[in-house]
C-alpha cells in the first residue's frame, strides 16, 4: 500500500474520530443542562403548589374551626390541590396531604371552637395540622436534591 495513502487514510479517520467526540461531547453536554433545567423547573412548580396547598389548607382548617357549614368550593380548590399532588409529588407527599384534607372535613363536623379553646389548641400544639407535611415536602426536596449529585 502506498505511504501517502496510509497517511491520508490515517488523518481522515483521526478526523472523523474528532468530529464524533465533538459531537458526542456537545450531546451530553445538552442532555446534562436540559436535565438540570428540568428539575429546576419541576422543583419550581412542586414548591409552588406545596405553597398553595399550605394557604388553602389554612384557611379552610380556620373556617371549619368556625363553621359547621362546609366551604365547598375552597374544599374542591383543596382536593384539586391534592389531586395534581397525587401526579408530581411522592407518594407520601400526597398521602399526607389527604390525611389534612380529611382532618379538615372532620372538623368542620365537630362543634365550633371558642377563642379560649383555639387559644388552648396553640398552646398544647392540637391546631398545627400542617406540621408532618412540611417536614415530609422537606424530606422529598432533600431527596431530590440528592439526586442530582
Amino acid at each position: 500500500m502506498n505511504p501517502s495513502v496510509i497517511s491520508a487514510l490515517a488523518a481522515l479517520v483521526g478526523a472523523a474520530i474528532g468530529g464524533l467526540t465533538s459531537v458526542l461531547a456537545s450531546w451530553l453536554t445538552q442532555r446534562t443542562q436540559v436535565r438540570a433545567e428540568w428539575r429546576a423547573h419541576d422543583r419550581a412548580r412542586r414548591q409552588e403548589l406545596y405553597k398553595e396547598f399550605i394557604e388553602e389548607a389554612t384557611n379552610c382548617y380556620v373556617d371549619a374551626l368556625q363553621h359547621n357549614e362546609p366551604n365547598l368550593p375552597a374544599l374542591g380548590n383543596l382536593y384539586a390541590k391534592i389531586g395534581r399532588m397525587r401526579v408530581w409529588s411522592s407518594r407520601e407527599v400526597a398521602d399526607e396531604a389527604d390525611v389534612i384534607g380529611r382532618k379538615i372535613v372532620d372538623t368542620y363536623l365537630a362543634p365550633d371552637k371558642t377563642f379560649i379553646e383555639i387559644r388552648e389548641m396553640l398552646a398544647d400544639g392540637s391546631i398545627d395540622i400542617l406540621g408532618k407535611f412540611g417536614d415530609v415536602c422537606r424530606a422529598e426536596f432533600d431527596s431530590l436534591r440528592a439526586q442530582q449529585f
